[in-house]
């Protein structure tokens, strides 16, 4: 099928200094043909809209305001519907795409109707920082108890996707979102793939806090993403079953794999451990909370 246009959508939230990485990394693409880059603004604060007007890159930034609802998936819906594009491709403001990532997506789109990219930690973080995020081998798409799915940030579909799969859900908020959205895909009878040569170079939450807040969201939405599919064959363990492996996964990890026992005794670093507790204990939180609603009597 003929291409007349690549739409990027880069979704961003007061992503200044490290957007600049990204602009200049999507700029300097090996891509030959047609092009056009839109930056949808969550509601920055930073002076974002200033600096992009004053920024010198070999590419036209088209601006498209996003603020009136939080969330990476509203952003990428404000952004793919002002998208003129055959092609729609996803990256976000805090990674660096490679110079050969939208040739290889693009190239990847003749056998599928969407396709996600490799992610790599090594050339945007230190090696201690690198240890803290564990991502797949390059050759082949994320897997999940349920369907495989692509990251949203390195993600690339046709047009006619989106006009036929809908919105990224907006109520997911801190993750999951591409999970959901790779998984309707393929409900929907279109094919997911995958394309190697696509990677993006991921940056890694620097601090231990910041690592167990993401971890945090992440348990609460996969929570969300098993109750949403479940009636699509979704594994959804019980609350009954699941509080209990939650529980006691926390408090292995605190013991057993703290990262400042000896290091004969193989504690994980501190990063990934802190990431690893804070996926169990917002799971565990959120099923505590949905449970206590469910056994709530009601008032007449």
């Amino acid at each position: 099928m003929p291409i007349s246009l690549v739409s990027i959508v880069l979704p961003v939230y007061n992503g200044l200094p490290d957007l600049d990485e990204q602009l200049e990394a999507v700029a300097a693409q090996d891509y030959t043909g047609d092009v056009e880059l839109i930056v949808s603004d969550n509601g920055s604060t930073d002076g974002l809209r200033a600096h992009l007007e004053n920024l010198s890159l070999p590419m036209t930034i088209r601006m498209v305001d996003a603020s009136a609802k939080r969330g990476v998936s509203y952003a990428r819906n404000v952004g793919v519907k002002a998208a003129h594009g055959d092609i729609v491709t996803f990256v976000d403001h805090d990674d660096v795409a490679h110079k050969t990532w939208l040739t290889a997506l693009v190239h990847a789109l003749d056998s599928f109707d969407a396709v996600g990219g490799a992610l790599e930690v090594e050339s945007l973080n230190s090696p201690e920082v690198a240890a803290w995020r564990t991502v797949p081998p390059p050759g082949a798409l994320f897997r999940s108890a349920y369907l495989p799915y692509a990251p949203g940030s390195n993600f690339a579909m046709w047009r006619r996707v989106f006009e036929k799969v809908g919105d990224f859900d907006e109520d997911f908020v801190g993750g999951a979102e591409d999970v959901d959205y790779s998984w309707r895909i393929q409900q929907a009878g279109s094919t997911l793939g995958h394309a190697a040569d696509a990677v993006v170079a991921y940056r890694v939450r620097t601090t231990v806090r910041r690592s167990f807040e993401q971890g945090r969201a992440y348990g609460r939405t996969s929570y969300q993403l098993s109750t949403k599919h479940r009636a699509s064959g979704c594994p959804h363990p019980s609350s009954l079953v699941r509080i209990p492996v939650h529980a006691v996964s926390i408090l292995y990890l605190a013991t057993v794999r703290n990262p400042w026992l000896p290091k004969i005794l193989r504690p994980l670093p501190s990063g990934l451990w802190a990431h690893y507790i804070g996926i169990h204990y917002g799971a565990l939180r959120t099923r505590v909370t949905s449970l206590g609603r469910r056994q709530r009597p009601s008032v007449r």
